[in-house]
């Protein structure tokens, strides 16, 4: 994906602290950490996973986000798409060769 790509409007999201829920459980609330930035988003193909996660341990991945890298990113976090609000729980990343430029996202969406 190239720069060009980035054409969606995206938050970070990371999760809060568990709540109890009242019935012996807990939830939990998500809080941005940053908002409107650009992504490319596409769904991942077998021939995709196969290739981009390489080195990467996913256990599954429906779509690929790439963005500028944040630091916040990790497998907890999650992103929403600000246009529609679908949802991405990120299974997985890579920090493009270690330059803390560009990071691939490797995403389930939750419905």
């Amino acid at each position: 994906m190239s720069r060009s790509d980035y054409i969606h409007r995206v938050r970070f999201e990371n999760p809060g602290e568990p709540v109890p829920d009242g019935d012996g459980g807990y939830t939990v609330a998500y809080t941005t950490f940053q908002s409107v930035w650009f992504a490319a988003i596409r769904p991942m193909t077998a021939k995709d996973f196969e290739s981009e996660t390489s080195g990467t341990i996913t256990a599954n991945a429906s779509h690929v986000i790439q963005a500028d890298y944040h630091p916040g990113v990790n497998i907890k976090s999650r992103v929403v798409k600000l246009d529609d609000g679908r949802t991405f729980d990120v299974a997985g990343l890579a920090n493009h060769d270690e330059r803390d430029i560009t990071m691939s996202l490797y995403c389930l969406e939750t419905i």
